[in-house]
């Protein structure tokens, strides 16, 4: 097993730093398709030159390319102009975003956080205020069942249709 290999594998995070290198990675290794679940949009997650750049990557990297964003309070962060709701009104086919149905909102996910990319990569934090929790590059195993949970959210999840932009 190479050394690479081994820092592929799960490992825990903690700090704020942590969460953004390993977020940030997982964007490089991202190919076309991206899933993220958020309760709230922090102004420091998704919002960096080299975050928005990989998304941008990701969402112009072909036919097929997707970015699904499920987000607990769209409102706020279009309130707060976050940079990520910009980019998603550029990219409309390709980044989507939607809030879960009230139901969704009232299970134990909703206090978690967790990004999905398409070569088995996560990052999860159970607890979305708190800058702590566990990330692989690749892990199908761990990688399976929330990529599960993310499309019975997605499915039932509403589009954030408030963050259109107006077109005028």
């Amino acid at each position: 097993m190479t050394s690479q290999e081994q820092n592929d594998g799960v490992h825990a995070v903690s700090g704020p730093g942590a969460v953004a290198d390993v977020r940030l990675q997982l964007l490089q290794a991202t190919r076309y398709k991206l899933a993220i679940y958020l309760p709230n949009l922090p102004a420091t997650a998704f919002s960096t030159s080299e975050e928005l750049a990989e998304l941008r990557r990701i969402g112009i990297s072909g036919r097929g390319a997707e970015i699904r964003v499920v987000l607990g309070d769209p409102d706020t962060a279009l309130r707060e102009g976050h940079r990520l709701i910009d980019l998603a009104q550029r990219l409309p086919s390709v980044l989507r975003i939607r809030t879960p149905i009230e139901e969704d909102q009232n299970t134990n996910e909703v206090a978690s956080a967790w990004m999905l990319n398409d070569t088995s990569g996560y990052l999860l934090l159970p607890d979305a205020d708190r800058w702590e929790g566990r990330a692989a590059l690749r892990d199908g195993p761990g990688h399976a069942p929330l990529l599960l949970k993310f499309e019975q959210i997605w499915e039932r999840a509403q589009p954030a249709s408030g963050l259109q932009p107006l077109g005028l």
